[in-house]
C-alpha cells in the first residue's frame, strides 16, 4: 500500500510538472530558470544517494559533473558523436572515477571525507585549467550549434530541455527510491548510523561505498552532459565549480530534506528562484554582496528552524494542524 501511495503521488507530480510549461511563455527567462531548477533537482538527487542515505558528505561531485560536460562535448566536436551516446560514455567514465576515488577515501569519515573529496574536485579543476589542448583551458569550450534536433540534443527554446530534465529527475529519483528500498539502501543506512556496528553485523562497508559512489558519480556525469547542451558554453571554473556545483547541490538536498526523495526537488525550486530574485534586486557591484548575504541568511534560518529540512518542517505543520483539530473535537465532545 505504501508503494502504491508513493507511485500515485509521483504520478500526480508528473502530470502537474508536464503542464507547467503551458502556464509559462516558451521564450521567457522564467522558463529557463524553471528548467535549470529541474536539472539541479536531478543533480542533487544523485548526491542524495551517498550524502542522504550513506551520510558520505561529498564536496567533490563537481569533478564527476565536469567530466560529464567535457566527455560528451569533446566527442561531439572531434568525432561528431551524438550527445546521447556521449552521455553514456560520460556516465561510464564518471562512474569509474567515482569508484576509484572511493577506494583511497573509504576509511575516512565526517569532515575528513568531505575535505578529501573537496581536494580531489579542486585538483581536477586545476588540471582542466592547465590542460588547454584538451579542455580549452580558462578560455573554455563551446558546444557546436546545430539545427533544432532531438538526436543532437539541441533546441531553439527552453521547453524541450525542461521536459528532458524532468525525465532525468524522474529517472534519478526512481534509482534513488529503488536503492532506498533495496539491500544496498539498508546497508547505506547502517553505515550512516554506525560503520562499526554495520561491519559487526556483516555489512561489506567497502563494497557498499564503492557501489553507491559509482552510481552517484555516473548519474551526475549524465547531468553534466545535459548542462553542457543547455548552456552551450562552459569552462573549468564553471564545470568543476566548488560553490556552484558541489556545495550548491549538497545545500539543495540538505535544505529540502536529506535522505528523502522529494527533498532535492523542494530545495532546488526554493534556492534557484531565490538566487535569481536576489540577483535581480541587488544588481551591480555594490549590490552583489547583499544578494549573497540575504541568500546565506535564508539558508541559515531554514537550517536553524528545522535541521531535517523543509520536508520535516511540512510534517511538523501537518502534525500541529492535526493535533489542533483533535483538540477542538475533544472540547466539543
Amino acid at each position: 500500500m505504501n508503494l502504491n501511495r508513493t507511485l500515485a503521488k509521483w504520478a500526480a507530480f508528473t502530470i502537474v510538472a508536464a503542464i507547467l510549461p503551458a502556464l509559462v511563455r516558451d521564450q521567457s527567462y522564467l522558463m529557463r530558470v524553471i528548467a535549470m531548477a529541474m536539472l539541479f533537482a536531478a543533480m542533487s538527487q544523485t548526491w542524495n544517494i551517498v550524502g542522504g542515505l550513506g551520510n558520505q558528505i561529498s564536496l567533490g561531485h563537481a569533478a564527476f559533473f565536469g567530466v560529464g560536460c567535457y566527455t560528451s562535448t569533446l566527442l561531439l566536436i572531434r568525432f561528431g558523436i551524438s550527445p546521447w551516446i556521449g552521455m553514456l560514455c560520460a556516465m561510464g567514465l564518471s562512474g569509474i572515477i567515482g569508484a576509484l576515488l572511493c577506494i583511497p577515501t573509504m576509511r575516512l569519515r565526517g569532515h575528513y571525507f568531505a575535505l578529501a573529496t573537496l581536494a580531489f574536485g579542486e585538483a581536477v579543476r586545476v588540471v582542466a585549467n592547465s590542460w588547454g589542448s584538451l579542455t580549452g583551458g580558462p578560455v573554455g569550450i563551446s558546444v557546436p550549434v546545430m539545427d533544432n534536433s532531438l538526436t543532437m540534443l539541441q533546441f531553439d527554446s527552453s521547453t524541450p530541455y525542461y521536459y528532458i530534465f524532468l525525465v532525468a529527475f524522474l529517472v534519478v529519483t526512481a534509482v534513488f527510491i529503488a536503492i532506498n528500498r533495496s539491500k544496498l539502501g539498508y546497508r547505506l543506512r547502517a553505515l550512516r548510523a554506525s560503520p562499526e556496528v554495520a561491519e559487526v553485523v556483516g555489512v561489506d562497508t567497502a563494497r557498499t561505498k564503492v557501489v553507491a559512489s559509482c552510481i552517484s558519480a555516473g548519474l551526475i556525469g549524465a547531468c553534466g552532459t545535459l548542462y553542457a547542451q543547455f548552456n552551450f558554453f562552459f569552462d573549468p571554473d564553471s564545470a568543476f565549480s566548488l560553490i556552484g556545483i558541489s556545495i550548491n547541490i549538497a545545500l539543495i538536498c540538505i535544505i529540502g530534506g536529506l535522505g528523502t526523495a522529494v527533498g532535492p526537488l523542494i530545495g532546488a525550486f526554493l534556492i534557484l528562484p531565490a538566487e535569481e530574485v536576489l540577483n535581480s534586486l541587488f544588481t551591480g557591484q555594490a549590490g552583489a554582496g547583499y544578494a549573497q548575504l540575504f541568500y546565506g541568511l535564508i539558508l541559515v534560518i531554514i537550517v536553524l528552524v528545522e535541521p531535517r529540512g523543509v520536508v520535516a518542517l511540512g510534517s511538523r505543520f501537518r502534525d500541529a494542524v492535526r493535533h489542533s483539530r483533535q483538540a477542538q473535537l475533544s472540547s466539543h465532545g
